[in-house]
């Protein structure tokens, strides 16, 4: 390898001018594990050759190793304009929309791929490991059985697919086959090796021979040291955070909490998180958006109640929450929606208080267009992204008719459950406890501005309220969004309909206490983040009540 590196290096000085030797130098330290140096390589071939497919495709899985996974998704979409149908592309756009927290979106651009050409091997295998995120088993072995060809290439990755579908469905024959075929392969690449012993973890659990399970899990474990430097990045993370699953249901707290660590020290490479960032962006907001803003100022007119806001931490009880409104005959769940983030997006704090009543009426128009769509029949549309807790001053300028509703929960709750889930998109905040535990302060403090700018416009309801007195709490709920009983919303987890986010198996079950309390258990690795609470005054309002029964969830 280093004497096809000095060679293709020698190229590149000898025809500066040529796009080839570049590519090639490009592809070597790709293959090196040395990706910065790739993407400059194909940097320089592109600039050559701007409409390279194949070195913006590879400029793209570059950055992506590199973790800038919005330039990924740009090479892709590069490539994709020049050649609408270019199946590499729209397998690693599929792949990068969904890490980076776009599921819909990913589902879309992969079935296009499929569509597209059914031999589409990358768009099966990329859509068939979403569907078993989402425990949608069925659908998954169904899209990989039913492609035209034998995916030569790709045999190993697809039987490990079909394995994880066939665990799933309790098929625990048919999966001992696919894993004797894996077998059969040959040697187990390294970079492979933490995904088929997690799949041999999995049957064993499903046999119920626990010492196999553990025996296994330790094999993966000593395999995650050795998987390479032409490992898949996401299937390195994945691998710590079903170890962490693992130990976690064991019962050893340690182990768990140790690989969700070494999962969040690979995301922290990449996401960074700036305190003083986060801080100016809270102080602006409340200092340009008090309560005489939305009392005297400007706003639209439209007094439209269909939008229903349910933000909070994550974690929090959001999914919940708009699990059982969503039951309600007149209430459409509109999942987390992006559009009030992207229309911030561009504006600060500042900016928002000082649009006229023209702009916002413009910006309302467009919003409610778009909500209205998702379901014309309905008299409330809820949206659960959390994190629009951010924007509210928005959302209240621009639909003074909307209701807003705050989930909360235990804060140390709330901090275990984020640290020990993963999220895809970016939350650079949850990969330091410290620094989770901050963020959870302040959002408290933006949540208290916004009671007080926006009074009667805001709900607060603890998780635990759910548990205690669900009708009381489901009454309060309806009452703020103005809406009638409706019996349905007492069976929320008997609806069929999707759920995205990680709370999908909790929301199908009736409401129970399992997840309240769960941080004793985890009270000295959560001490960073104790830590930060106990410092600003949080934890007043959560006194500890009796320790319930732990069992991770």
């Amino acid at each position: 390898m280093q004497n096809a590196l000095r060679a293709a290096s020698d190229a590149c000085h000898e025809a500066p001018e040529c796009w080839q030797p570049h590519y090639a130098y490009g592809e070597i330290w790709l293959a090196l594990n040395e990706p910065a140096r790739a993407a400059e390589a194909f940097a320089a071939a592109l600039r050559l050759d701007p409409a390279n497919a194949d070195a913006w495709i590879n400029y793209g899985l570059a950055r992506y190793r590199q973790g800038a996974l919005e330039d990924a998704k740009t090479a892709m979409r590069r490539v994709l304009r020049q050649e609408p149908e270019h199946p590499v592309a729209l397998a690693n756009l599929g792949a990068f929309l969904r890490l980076s927290g776009e599921a819909e979106a990913a589902e879309a651009m992969l079935l296009r791929g499929i569509a597209a050409a059914p031999d589409n091997i990358g768009a099966r295998l990329n859509l068939a490991a979403d569907m078993l995120q989402e425990q949608r088993a069925t659908e998954a072995l169904a899209l990989l059985d039913a492609a035209p060809d034998t995916p030569v290439g790709a045999k190993r990755h697809w039987l490990l697919q079909r394995a994880l579908a066939l665990v799933q469905l309790n098929r625990l024959a048919d999966m001992r086959q696919v894993l004797d075929e894996f077998a059969a392969c040959g040697p187990v690449p390294p970079a492979l090796a933490p995904l088929w012993h997690w799949r041999k973890v999995l049957l064993a659990q499903a046999e119920g021979n626990a010492g196999e399970a553990a025996r296994q899990a330790g094999l993966m474990q000593a395999a995650l040291e050795t998987m390479g430097p032409d490992a898949v990045p996401e299937h390195r993370l994945m691998a710590h955070y079903d170890l962490a699953r693992f130990w976690a249901e064991q019962n050893d707290r340690a182990a768990a909490f140790a690989q969700w660590q070494a999962g969040h020290a690979l995301l922290r490479r990449t996401q960074k998180f700036s305190r003083a960032a986060h801080a100016a962006y809270i102080d602006e907001a409340i200092a340009a958006l008090p309560a005489a803003r939305f009392a005297a100022g400007a706003q639209a007119q439209n007094a439209d109640p269909a939008p229903v806001f349910i933000v909070g931490m994550p974690r929090s009880g959001t999914t919940l929450c708009e699990q059982i409104l969503a039951a309600h005959g007149q209430v459409h769940g509109a999942g987390e929606r992006e559009a009030l983030s992207r229309m911030n997006a561009v504006q600060s704090p500042a900016r928002i208080a000082a649009l006229d009543e023209p702009a916002l009426d413009e910006a309302a128009q467009a919003y409610l267009a778009a909500l209205h769509g998702l379901a014309p029949d309905k008299a409330r549309i809820v949206d659960k992204m959390p994190g629009n807790y951010l924007y509210l001053g928005l959302a209240a300028l621009m639909l003074p008719g909307a209701k807003f509703i705050h989930c909360v929960r235990d804060p140390r709750d709330i901090g275990l459950s984020i640290f020990t889930f993963r999220f895809y998109g970016s939350h650079p905040y949850a990969h330091d406890l410290a620094d989770l535990g901050w963020t959870i302060v302040q959002q408290e403090r933006l949540m208290a501005h916004w009671r007080e700018a926006l009074p009667g416009r805001i709900l607060t309801v603890k998780l635990s309220d759910w548990v205690t007195d669900f009708d009381a709490t489901l009454a309060r709920v309806l009452a703020h969004v103005d809406l009638p009983y409706d019996e349905n919303c007492t069976r929320f987890h008997e609806a069929t309909s999707r759920v995205r986010t990680v709370s999908r198996a909790q929301v199908r079950q009736p409401v129970n206490a399992r997840g309240l309390g769960r941080w004793r258990g985890y009270a000295t690795q959560l001490a960073p983040l104790i830590a930060e609470l106990e410092a600003a005054g949080t934890l007043a309002a959560w006194p500890d009540g009796p320790a319930p029964v732990l069992k991770d969830d």
